[in-house]
Parts: structure tokens; C-alpha cells; sequence
């Protein structure tokens, strides 16, 4: 065995397993786990007790982490949702958001702010999908117009601002046109191996022997998922790109293949609970150990950009929703704004992605980090607010 000491692991899963136990004690403290987990991160990490850093274990488990994170967004996609109006919306809200983004960027690197006004334009054009859906679920407002037009959105702004990040941003420098051209690769890999799972799954022996084995310690199906990631995700890094666009695309194949060959009822609870149940709270608690608490604190400049970092999502992913005002009225489109304007996971990987390439300073991305922590406490929890939940909602044609 190698001399690798797993103690920061075991303080890890500690913490991973006592934060939603304690946040399950007080049930109308309503505050997202990831946020809780984060939080939990810095508290124990070194800049408050100094419990634990950042080692081997750690990073490779925080890398698995993340991959599990955009796989598991990439399976929240409901391509049912991503036709007509609602699309239409979404995709001219999606250019929208990004032209306000590159603005406020813009005006930021000129006052001095960041230095990378891309980076931080494709930053502030996400949506946490991952927190939207199930806000929507607890007011009974999925299957309605106005669910599915937050979802779609949602999922363009997600599927678009991981696509722009691995263009522009990715750890290999490439010119853009080669990216382009791996990006493509990458589309073309998707579609093949869908049409080729798709097309196994009609097989009806292959069909009996997945129903044999899926709930024995074969476990073919959730076998089956993470070949498709790691098959992508070895695609995406060979070719430069950012695994986690290859994780990504591989949660939306899933989507696409399950939906049409390969349903069985516990196959996503399945990968909930491999992703949930451990990796993802380890991206989340180990984000936090990696928070720099003195570097941000030490800046007074970044500490100041918070409230503008919060302010420019709201701007850049709220504004956005007046698109569908219209049609859904007012309070919705107040509610819309809100749901769009949350974003975290996102903020964290592509923050990391920035400081490593030296684009970010360890200030200006824990200030990043803060107003994506922000956004998810407040964010919600004000849309809900406005919302109230519905004994029935009307079907969109």
C-alpha cells in the first residue's frame, strides 16, 4: 500500500454525513446542502480550524466529485422541455444573458476589478439546474408553462456556459478554431454512441439480460453509466477539453437513451445515490477547505465585489426573463429571474479552472464562490416567497 494518509478523507465523510443529519433537526431551516457543505468546509479547513487540507485523496476524490456533479446535471435535462416556445426563449434568453454578462465584465476589468472579463462573463451565465428543479417540484410547478420554461432555460444556460468555458478556457490552450473542431468531435462522439446504445437496447436479448442483471451485484446498468462517463470524460481530456464537458454530455446522452430504451425505476436513484451519497458532498466540503478566507479578507476590493458579483447574476441571468413576460405574467417572470440568477456548482468548478490557470487571483474567486453561495441561500428562498403552491397546474401545448 502507499504512504498515503486517508485521516483528511475520514474528517471529510465526517462532515458530509453530519451536515444533513443536523440540518434534518431543524426542517424550517430551509438552506441548500451544498451551501451547508461548503460552509462546513471552510469552518474545518485551514483557514478557520485547520482540521484538514487538501491532499491526494482529497483531490482525486473532489475531482471525481465534480465530474459526478455536471453528469448528474447533464441527467436533470429534459429534452421534452427543450422544443417550441420555451426554447426558442431560452436559447435568445441564453445570448441575452451572455451579451449583459460580457458588459458587466467588461466594466469590472475596467475598474479594476478581474482581469479576465471573459472568464467571468461565461461564469455569471450559469444556472444551478440541479437547485431550480426541485424548487419548482415543492410548489407543484414542473409541468407547468411556466416550470417548464425555467427549466428549459435552466438547461441552455448550463449546457451553454459549460460549452463556452471548455472553448475558451480549457487547461490546454488551443486556438479557437481547434477547439471548435474538437468541440464538434466531441458532438459527433455523442451522437454516435447514442444512436449505437439506442439501438442495443431494441435488441431484445440484450434488453433480458440487462433486466437480469441490473439488480444483482452486477449492477449492469449503473456499470453501463459509468463507462459512458468515463469514456467521455477520457475523450474530452485527450482532446483538451474539460472533462466537465465531457461529464456533461454524457448525462444528457443517459437522459436521451434511458428515456427511450433503458428505463427502470431505481437506475437514477441509483447514480443519486453514488453521486450524492458520496462524491458530490466531497467536491462540496473540499471547495470549501480550498476557500481562501485570508486572501479575500486581506482585499478589500474583492470582498467589495460580492454584492457586484451577486448584483451581475441577477442582471445577467434575471434580466433575461422578461423574454417570456408576456406569457406568463409579472410575478412569474419575478419568480423566473430569481431561479435563473442561482448558481453555485458551476461558479466553484469554472473559479478553480481560472485560479489554476493563473486568470483568477485566490481573492477574486472566493469572491466569485461568495456570491454564488449567496445566490443559492437567497435566490430561492425569495422566489418562494412569491410562489405559492398549486392543488393543480395547467399543461403547456
Amino acid at each position: 500500500m502507499p504512504d498515503v494518509s486517508f485521516a483528511g478523507f475520514a474528517i471529510v465523510a465526517a462532515v458530509a454525513f453530519a451536515v444533513p443529519l443536523a440540518a434534518g433537526m431543524f426542517p424550517r431551516v430551509r438552506l441548500p446542502g451544498a451551501v451547508l457543505e461548503i460552509v462546513a468546509g471552510i469552518a474545518i479547513g485551514p483557514s478557520v480550524l485547520g482540521w484538514v487540507s487538501v491532499d491526494l485523496p482529497l483531490q482525486v476524490l473532489s475531482l471525481i466529485g465534480i465530474v459526478f456533479l455536471l453528469f448528474l446535471a447533464g441527467l436533470e435535462i429534459d429534452f421534452a422541455h427543450l422544443r417550441g416556445s420555451a426554447l426558442n426563449s431560452a436559447v435568445l434568453g441564453f445570448a441575452l444573458s451572455f451579451a449583459i454578462s460580457a458588459a458587466i465584465a467588461a466594466g469590472l476589468a475596467s475598474a479594476g476589478l478581474i482581469a479576465a472579463p471573459l472568464l467571468v462573463a461565461i461564469i455569471l451565465t450559469a444556472t444551478s439546474l440541479g437547485v431550480v428543479v426541485p424548487v419548482l417540484k415543492d410548489v407543484n410547478q414542473v409541468a407547468s408553462e411556466f416550470g417548464q420554461q425555467v427549466i428549459a432555460a435552466a438547461s441552455v444556460a448550463d449546457f451553454g456556459a459549460v460549452i463556452l468555458l471548455s472553448l475558451f478556457f480549457s487547461r490546454e490552450a488551443r486556438g479557437t478554431g481547434a477547439q471548435l473542431l474538437l468541440l464538434g468531435s466531441l458532438v459527433l462522439l455523442a451522437a454516435i454512441v447514442g444512436l449505437a446504445v439506442a439501438r442495443l437496447g431494441r435488441s431484445s436479448r440484450l434488453s433480458a439480460e440487462l433486466a437480469q442483471l441490473q439488480d444483482t451485484s452486477a449492477q449492469i446498468r449503473v456499470r453501463g453509466a459509468v463507462l459512458l462517463l468515463a469514456g467521455f470524460i477520457w475523450f474530452a481530456q485527450r482532446s483538451g477539453l474539460e472533462v466537465i464537458l465531457g461529464a456533461f454530455i454524457a448525462g444528457a446522452i443517459l437522459t436521451l437513451v434511458d428515456r427511450q430504451t433503458m428505463t427502470h425505476p431505481r437506475f437514477r436513484a441509483k447514480l443519486d445515490a453514488i453521486g450524492y451519497g458520496m462524491f458530490v458532498p466531497i467536491f462540496f466540503v473540499t471547495s470549501g477547505i480550498r476557500f481562501d478566507v485570508a486572501a479575500l479578507t486581506a482585499d478589500t476590493s474583492a470582498l467589495g465585489a460580492i454584492p457586484l458579483f451577486l448584483l451581475a447574476l441577477l442582471a445577467a441571468r434575471g434580466l433575461p426573463a422578461l423574454l417570456y413576460a408576456r406569457r406568463i405574467g409579472p410575478r412569474l417572470t419575478a419568480v423566473a429571474a430569481l431561479l435563473q440568477s442561482t448558481s453555485l456548482p458551476f461558479i466553484v468548478a469554472s473559479a478553480q479552472i481560472g485560479m489554476e490557470l493563473g486568470l483568477l487571483t485566490p481573492a477574486v474567486g472566493a469572491a466569485l464562490v461568495a456570491a454564488g453561495l449567496l445566490s443559492v441561500l437567497l435566490f430561492p428562498l425569495s422566489a418562494l416567497s412569491l410562489l405559492r403552491p398549486a392543488p393543480a397546474v395547467a399543461q403547456a401545448h
